[in-house]
């Protein structure tokens, strides 16, 4: 307690992390190192006794450090890591999988996969995405870690406390699907009873996965106080199993 506010102090048990649509967290020892913010700009003139700094382009990367799973028929980290991708890669951590916590997402290049092992036989795998593009992005989960749908559906909202008129950005990560296609869509409402799509805010049509998506609205767009995600299909399916990661700007924001 400080000051009479009461601070809700929690550990990292329980946390996810996804890479590409591939629900990775099971193979994951730790997380080194989620960073990221503007460069530093060294403004500092000779007439000066201390530096000034401004800030400069925007970055993030992710580190972490993962388990060998080797798995030839579905596919286990070892393939997906060390394919070293030259393409963009989206990545996901979750503190937490409840509906609205903290989570952060990167669209970045995974750099390295670099093994280590121990004299205690232990193998490990160091691993570092750096971002392309965006900086690192910190949002709310709208679903509670990876939500699984039967059918179309309109999930429950968080409360974002007030509408703003910033944009904002959203991540998604399909990690299986059965049917023909399904369509993820952010909608938003002023009462939390009468919602409605938000332009520009949905991904584009799931026909198979993994999949993974990152989208933004313009930086005047509105987003009311509350929001939801929404799963609609033409074709139909039978199961969709995804995370939605959702970041309302609340001052402008020219990055996208």
């Amino acid at each position: 307690m400080d000051g009479g506010t009461v601070v809700a102090k929690t550990s990292g048990l329980g946390d996810n992390l996804y890479i590409a649509g591939y629900n990775a967290s099971g193979d994951i020892q730790q997380l080194g190192g989620i960073s990221g913010g503007p460069a530093l700009l060294n403004v500092t003139g000779i007439d000066k006794s201390a530096y000034e700094r401004i800030g400069g382009l925007r970055s993030g990367q992710f580190e972490y450090t993962a388990f060998f799973n080797s798995v030839a028929v579905t596919g286990g980290t070892h393939e997906k890591l060390s394919a070293l991708p030259r393409t963009d890669v989206i990545m996901t951590y979750c503190r937490g999988t409840t509906l609205g916590d903290p989570a952060a997402s990167l669209v970045g290049k995974q750099v390295n996969y670099d093994p280590t092992r121990g004299d205690d036989g232990l193998l490990t795998f160091a691993v570092s995405a750096q971002s392309n593009g965006y900086g690192i992005e910190w949002g709310r989960q709208l679903t509670a870690g990876l939500r699984t749908d039967t059918a179309a559906t309109n999930g429950a909202s968080i409360d974002t406390a007030a509408s703003a008129s910033f944009g904002g950005q959203a991540y998604l990560h399909v990690t299986a699907f059965t049917g023909t296609d399904v369509t993820i869509k952010i909608q938003d409402s002023a009462d939390n009873s009468t919602f409605a799509d938000v332009a520009g805010f949905a991904f584009t049509q799931v026909t198979a996965a993994p999949a993974s998506e990152r989208i933004a609205l313009g930086n005047t767009a509105t987003l009311r106080r509350y929001l939801r995600v929404s799963t609609a299909t033409t074709g139909g399916f039978t199961s969709v199993t995804f995370s939605v990661n959702v970041i309302k700007n609340e001052v402008a924001n020219v990055q996208f």
